[in-house]
């Protein structure tokens, strides 16, 4: 029995709020949808796992605090790429912390944009820049001078080709993208993942206009991932944990370094600091299980800092 699809009419009704507040949150990637022509439809699980993550962690008794209660006044905006792993961060901070973190998954480009206008306190990145062919930093060097950065390693994560279960299209690389049998979807202009594609492409000397599907964008790896997954689609370009959720094969490409980016004010610097205090901790590691697709023995690395960033932290 397939499992029911929901409008967002519906899904407005069933959380009490606007259809334009649903859109937003399927925009900003925090509510993952599918589209069957031109409507969009939420899968049943989806909701449930969006009320999940959106349940405020239970109080304790006062006796069974051992550790101290913190009592932030704002929560920390974080913006950027959407990924599992920052998903469960948000979880375990608002346990362990009592620290709420407000994600706009609005891809790494904006979110670094977002985090240099101050208009949010970390990014999630993973930005390939074409020249270097390093990640990340070349865009922080840039547009950070004078203010207080610290850069986090997360993940590295595998990037590859999400195809159907078995790989009936028998897609192996770039140059498969560009077969007239093959359809592709793609990620939105400004998100890490293309990014990584388009670098790919001009490597091989590979015509975008080529492929079919090319312009169709999609604002996360779930969404883009569900279109193979209901046989609408033939290939994404994404991270191997999607196609894992979905029971999906994965062709793995490359290996690129997901990061977090903390920009320090004196609004936020307590808050902060403890957060990266937390993700260094080894009870925050020992949170992270079924990590297929992703490499964290790099996790809590500080890989850039500022002399000014580097006092808040100690």
């Amino acid at each position: 029995m397939e499992e029911k699809a929901y409008t967002p009419d519906e899904v407005a009704q069933i959380f009490q709020i606007s259809k334009h507040t649903v859109y937003e949150l399927i925009k900003r990637g925090e509510l993952q949808a599918f589209k069957i022509g031109n409507k969009m439809r939420i899968e049943h699980a989806e909701l449930e796992r969006y009320k999940e993550n959106m349940k405020a962690p239970a109080k304790k008794p006062a006796e069974e605090q051992a550790s101290p209660v913190y009592h932030h006044t704002a929560p920390i905006r974080l913006s950027g790429s959407h990924d599992f792993l920052v998903e469960h961060i948000s979880k375990q901070v608002a346990s362990a912390l009592s620290l709420q973190i407000q994600p706009s998954y609005i891809g790494s480009l904006e979110g670094l944009m977002l985090l240099y206008r101050g208009q949010s306190d970390i990014a999630a990145i993973h930005l390939l820049d074409p020249t270097s062919q390093e990640y990340n930093l070349p865009f922080i060097h840039q547009l950070f001078i004078y203010e207080s950065i610290l850069v986090m390693r997360l993940a590295a994560r595998e990037q590859g080709f999400i195809v159907a279960k078995g790989n009936p299209k028998g897609i192996q690389d770039f140059h498969d993208l560009t077969r007239k049998d093959v359809h592709f979807i793609n990620r939105q202009k400004g998100a890490g993942t293309r990014f990584l594609l388009d670098s790919k492409l001009s490597s091989y000397g590979i015509d975008p206009s080529k492929i079919f599907g090319y312009g169709n964008e999609e604002w996360n790896h779930l969404s883009a991932a569900s279109y193979i997954s209901r046989g609408i689609v033939d290939v994404a370009f994404g991270i191997q944990s999607a196609a894992i959720q979905l029971g999906l094969d994965f062709i793995p490409v490359a290996k690129e370094n997901f990061d977090l980016v903390f920009r320090f004010t004196e609004k936020n610097k307590q808050s902060l600091a403890e957060l990266i205090r937390f993700l260094q901790s080894a009870s925050f590691k020992n949170s992270l299980t079924n990590l297929e697709g992703y490499d964290v023995s790099d996790l809590g690395k500080i890989i850039y800092q500022t002399t000014t960033s580097e006092e808040l932290i100690l």
